[in-house]
């Protein structure tokens, strides 16, 4: 039989904060943690909003911002919400064997210097020409090495296998906006599988810089919505026009059970099911059927033992996006028949914005405090009903609500498709 999972140790840094406890209030009440661009000038780009972290730094979980000059935002982001999930654990102060102590996080690539890459491109164009001979110097000259290396995606998965003497399994997965809940899956299946007790697991990813924008602009996927940045996210709102990018990192212990109980550690919920499909469509667009956001639910229900009037609420993937919010509503129904319309579907990416990699870990942190507390974050800026998505949103305002079992969905470019399942703990 395979092992449980426990979840028994939190953490994060987000747009709203990074205090589990005061990024909660913030959701329940509504707040948004979107504002005008302050990283570089965006006053150009077709967008100039994002949902920044902002007036936090390394320097708060106690490591010295010198150690980690070379090292992205990002990989402070990830140190930092590690650093808060494994002292929420208290992990570090039991006996604890390092080779059953693993890694598997959902992180992006390292942060791009758009400025010295500015400067290699300005080299290279001296003669009105590119010319990569001068390019390739002027690289030479201002790239440092370790920075390069911080490129990699694996990256901030090595930094927190080394600050926690984790020896076990060390892994990376990028799937988009499906990544970290990716990760969470797998690492669970690595403790069900006895390869491991503990792994900690989560995302990390910033792409609130130039190419990011860049990019996303292009595929005309973002909000342009920048006369009131705090109404720019408005998931399943007939107004919808596009995300809103996010950045930050979420991380959890997750624990074999009775590893957890012999220590006596505080439980926040039990991971119970996992789904993970590709919609083998297209790249940018999600099956209009939904067929993978529907296998994938339908897998992590089945990975449960549950039946679909067993969910008490769905933590959407709810992008903002006229295609998915469609969708993913067409995909509940279709999984949950006349019970979607019972079920309350909300999506905190209306407040937080999308944290693309380290987004799903996020929403699972969000489900956690929704079964602890018993009452459900809301959707926010939801003002004008779209006849397509015809669900119960949890309007504008967080609601009391029996909460014993939440869905938390991750649907990813490239047709990533995820869905965990998570249950409050009773013994």
């Amino acid at each position: 039989m395979d092992r449980r999972v426990v979840i028994t140790g939190i953490g994060w840094v987000t747009p709203l904060g990074a205090d589990i406890e005061g990024v909660w209030k913030a959701l329940l009440e509504g707040r948004s943690g979107v504002d005008y661009i302050s990283l570089f000038d965006a006053s150009h780009f077709p967008t100039k909003i994002a949902a920044e972290v902002r007036n936090w730094s390394i320097a708060e979980v106690g490591e010295d911002p010198e150690d980690w000059r070379h090292q992205g935002r990002h990989t402070h982001f990830a140190v930092g919400a590690a650093k808060k999930a494994v002292a929420d654990s208290g992990i570090l102060e039991t006996r604890l064997d390092p080779s059953r102590f693993g890694v598997y996080l959902g992180s992006g690539e390292g942060q791009q210097d758009f400025h010295r890459f500015s400067q290699m491109m300005v080299a290279a164009l001296e003669g009105g020409q590119f010319d990569l001979a001068r390019f390739m110097r002027k690289g030479l000259e201002v790239l440092h090495p370790m920075s390069e290396l911080e490129q990699e995606p694996n990256m901030p998965a090595a930094h927190l296998a080394s600050l926690f003497g984790a020896e076990g399994p060390n892994l990376n997965c990028l799937t988009a906006c499906a990544a970290s809940s990716q990760a969470i899956g797998e690492a669970a299946e690595i403790i069900r599988r006895n390869e491991a007790d503990l792994m900690l697991a989560g995302g990390a990813h910033s792409m609130i810089h130039p190419f990011g924008l860049t990019g996303f602009n292009l595929l005309t996927a973002l909000s342009t919505y920048n006369e009131e940045p705090t109404k720019a996210s408005r998931p399943f709102d007939r107004r919808r026009d596009g995300f809103v990018l996010g950045e930050g990192a979420s991380m959890v212990i997750l624990e074999e059970l009775q590893r957890a109980k012999r220590r006596g550690a505080k439980i926040y919920g039990e991971l119970i099911g996992y789904g993970s499909t590709a919609d083998a469509f297209r790249i940018t667009d999600v099956h209009p059927e939904g067929r993978g956001a529907i296998s994938c639910m339908r897998l992590a229900l089945q990975d449960a033992r549950l039946a679909p009037d067993q969910i008490d609420y769905i933590n959407a993937h709810g992008t903002s996006t006229a295609i998915n919010d469609r969708v993913e509503t067409l995909a509940i129904k279709e999984v949950f028949g006349h019970q979607a319309y019972k079920i309350p579907v909300s999506s905190t990416k209306s407040m937080m914005g999308h944290l693309i990699a380290a987004a799903g870990a996020t929403e699972l942190i969000i489900c956690l405090l929704a079964i602890r507390d018993q009452i459900l974050p809301p959707t926010i800026n939801y003002e004008e009903p779209d006849p397509d998505c015809d669900l119960d949103y949890v309007p504008n305002k967080a609601r009391p609500a029996r909460c014993h079992r939440a869905m938390s969905n991750s649907f990813g470019f490239g047709g990533q498709n995820v869905t965990l399942i998570v249950e409050r703990f009773t013994g």
